[in-house]
């Protein structure tokens, strides 16, 4: 597995718990909004902070996607 898509994962995962979703809904929100591109992009930068931190910001694109 590369290390992005291990990331992905990571990522999918800590949200989906956080947030307290199914995986399902985490796939349709996430498919949605393109927060896996998003994150493969961004792999560089995210991949260096926290768990919380990445929460939030995958939160915030969301919320920019959401309100464009």
């Amino acid at each position: 597995m590369s290390k992005t898509l291990e990331f992905k994962a990571f990522c999918f995962e800590a949200y989906r718990a956080d947030k307290k979703l199914t995986g399902r809904e985490t796939m349709l929100l996430f498919k949605k909004y393109g927060v896996l591109d998003y994150l493969g992009t961004c792999y560089d930068v995210l991949h260096t902070t926290g768990r919380a931190y990445i929460v939030e910001d995958i939160d915030v694109f969301i919320d920019a996607r959401r309100n464009a």
